[in-house]
């Protein structure tokens, strides 16, 4: 898609608005505003928009987010990154230099306008598990997008007495988000003592040396991540799993869990780990 093709938000006259049949549209996506932009990298950033009173979501849950071009709607889904409770939106994504939205989204300031569907969906969500004692939440890059939500969820930790979040990436400067996210939360007023007490924060690196380094997936199947967290292999008495990233590592870390006995899970039929295969490009 050319550049030419979509004018930046917020800079067209009122006349020339290119969002303005989807205002006026009830049964398309809404128009919400920009309200926090950062960039944590070359290639990271995240952002938050406003929340329409009516819009409900579980948290882990994903959303279509977009923006107009050449009169239509261009959406892709996106993992909430807030909370459920939170009264704005928030979401963590890569740059695509050449992606059809993400060429554009990087581009976004506050006060830009963004399209918001109108319902979330998506397979992170507590209710697809049955209890147990702890929650591994794995993810790769911005997959962790989901897990900010699911942490930040009084609900997490009254049903699991521990919570261990992952993150692998390339190199350092892309766990910055993580990093800030973990620290927020166990700051937070709602859920800052619980996290402190029972959230534990694992992070490796594929590309510079690390305290773990490699693929979680080696890592799990290699025994070094329970040994560095101090907890026994996957047990399904125990634990429960929930997993995003690039799709290499949605399969290797679902065949892992299968392996070790456990049983995927859906809101139908609640199990062991549960699977989002929902990406943004």
């Amino acid at each position: 898609m050319n550049q030419a093709s979509l004018t930046p938000p917020g800079s067209q006259p009122s006349g020339d608005d290119p969002f303005a049949a989807f205002v006026a549209n009830a049964n398309g996506p809404s128009v919400e505003t920009v309200t926090a932009v950062r960039h944590w990298t070359d290639q990271l950033f995240s952002f938050r928009i406003t929340r329409p009173a009516s819009f409900r979501f579980r948290s882990g849950e994903f959303v279509m987010i977009g923006l107009p071009v050449a009169g239509k709607a261009l959406l892709r889904a996106y993992s909430i990154a807030s909370p459920s409770w939170d009264e704005a939106l928030d979401f963590y994504s890569i740059k695509v230099q050449d992606g059809p939205l993400t060429s554009h989204l990087q581009k976004i300031e506050v006060g830009s306008k963004i399209l918001l569907g109108r319902k979330s969906t998506g397979t992170l969500v507590l209710d697809a598990l049955t209890p147990a004692k702890r929650l591994y939440l794995f993810s790769t890059g911005t997959g962790l997008a989901p897990f900010a939500s699911v942490i930040r969820d009084p609900d997490t930790y009254e049903r699991f007495e521990q919570v261990i979040v992952t993150q692998t990436c390339r190199i350092a400067a892309d766990l910055a988000y993580g990093d800030d996210l973990v620290q927020n939360a166990k700051c937070d007023p709602l859920v800052g003592e619980a996290a402190s007490a029972k959230l534990i924060h694992v992070t490796s690196l594929t590309r510079e040396p690390h305290a773990l380094q490699g693929r979680i997936t080696d890592l799990i199947q290699s025994g070094d991540f329970f040994a560095h967290i101090g907890a026994p292999r996957f047990d399904r008495a125990q634990d429960r799993v929930m997993i995003c990233g690039s799709m290499a590592m949605l399969k290797d870390t679902k065949d892992l869990c299968e392996a070790a006995g456990l049983v995927e899970g859906a809101l139908s039929a609640p199990g062991d780990f549960v699977v989002e295969r929902a990406f943004v490009s």
